[in-house]
């Protein structure tokens, strides 16, 4: 992939990757996320995200709104522990548009007194429509016990007492401190002229102010496995299991993708499916996921079951998880789990969107783009015995720790 890398003397960077097509995408990926809130800041920077389409000092919401829509484009935002990223997609002629409109709410966004009040109520309905839906609502509280008393163990959404305090003096301090240029990627694909591209970017992103974001000590995490159980008023009982795991940063990173993906990942094929699901019906829900932090990460395995079938399904997964501790995979297994992650890896590239918002991450996070040749070639070289350590290691039953909703 021919990618289009520059530094502006504020900081900021560029990538852009050319791809075929009438619609483009680009977006700005920046790193402050809600592991960047101080106490008492609990679930700013997704406040902060909800009120960049709130006015800016030229434009009034309806007109940020409107300003891609008008064309068939589409503004869009998400917050993550890490990160935040504003970003659009649009037909390819009107790239500048959207480059203009994302610097514009970003750097010149006034939070209006007025919209802050309206979109504490909105934030409140979120977090109260999250609070109903045990199935997602388990996850968060999962990571708050295995991360217990870290920021990054913090729901991203934050607490109503806490979102009741922001103000206007809050937003613009938590800014200050965490949107410096230098922590801020703007990340384009689409079949735009290199040199378009870069004029565009020094044109509506070179004035900004150079910063620099102080870089934060990773916390100690003194990790102890705990078991929970939460009464509810569900038909289901729902489940979570899991256990610390590795950063984004650690050499085994890939092998627990591969791992995860083989035990619940987004296949049907996957053990946890085929064997809670397909072959026993005790659920309808089930999947491992693995989260990389910067520091740390975390693997969690979720299922929800009717009440009398929550035994027979623990059992079932902690047989999977036996399995994978002790049995290898063979030459034959381990190649069609390779190649079905590398068919995810390309599917996601063949998205621009997601393409866009991948390149954005892995520039502000390593400092580089890997090819997906690259990437593949690390694939290739992941054995059997390697995932047979990390298995040992990520799914060792008295490291486990485990939240039920009963």
């Amino acid at each position: 992939m021919d990618l289009l890398i520059h530094t502006l003397d504020n900081g900021m960077r560029l990538v852009h990757a050319p791809a075929p097509g009438m619609v483009a995408h680009c977006g700005l990926i920046i790193n402050a996320g809600s592991r960047d809130e101080s106490d008492g800041e609990q679930g700013i920077a997704h406040f902060i995200e909800h009120m960049l389409f709130k006015g800016t000092k030229k434009r009034k919401s309806y007109h940020i709104l409107s300003r891609l829509e008008d064309v068939g484009g589409e503004l869009n935002a998400y917050t993550t522990k890490e990160d935040t990223a504003v970003y659009a997609s649009f037909l390819r002629d009107d790239y500048e548009r959207a480059a203009e409109l994302l610097a514009d709410i970003t750097f010149n966004s006034v939070y209006p007194e007025k919209e802050i009040k309206k979109e504490k109520d909105v934030v409140i309905e979120e977090i109260n429509s999250y609070l109903d839906t045990p199935a997602e609502l388990i996850f968060d509280e999962f990571e708050e016990q295995i991360f217990v008393g870290l920021p990054v163990g913090r729901s991203i959404l934050g607490k109503p007492e806490t979102v009741r305090s922001f103000s206007r003096k809050k937003i613009t301090e938590f800014i200050f401190k965490n949107y410096s240029p230098d922590q801020i990627i703007f990340s384009s694909v689409g079949n735009i002229p290199g040199d378009k591209i870069l004029k565009i970017f020094k044109a509506h992103f070179g004035s900004f102010r150079a910063g620099k974001k102080e870089k934060q000590n990773s916390p100690l995490w003194n990790y102890k496995a705990s078991a929970v159980t939460k009464k509810k008023d569900t038909y289901q009982n729902h489940c979570i299991m899991g256990n610390k795991a590795f950063s984004i940063r650690d050499d085994r990173r890939l092998g627990m993708f591969l791992l995860n993906n083989i035990l619940g990942g987004q296949g049907l094929n996957s053990r946890l499916n085929l064997a809670l699901r397909e072959k026993n019906g005790l659920a309808y829900s089930v999947e491992s996921n693995y989260t990389p932090y910067s520091d740390s990460g975390s693997l969690s395995i979720y299922f929800g079951t009717d009440k009398q079938y929550l035994e027979k399904s623990t059992s079932i997964v902690n047989k999977e998880l036996d399995k994978l501790c002790s049995v290898r995979l063979g030459t034959i297994q381990l190649s069609n789990a390779k190649r079905q992650i590398k068919g995810y890896i390309a599917r996601g590239y063949e998205n621009h969107e997601n393409l866009m918002l991948s390149l954005g991450k892995s520039l502000l996070t390593f400092d580089k783009i890997e090819t997906l040749e690259e990437t593949y070639k690390k694939i290739d070289a992941i054995t059997s015995s390697q995932l047979l350590d990390i298995a040992n290691q990520v799914f060792d039953k008295s490291a486990l720790s485990t939240l039920i909703y009963e």
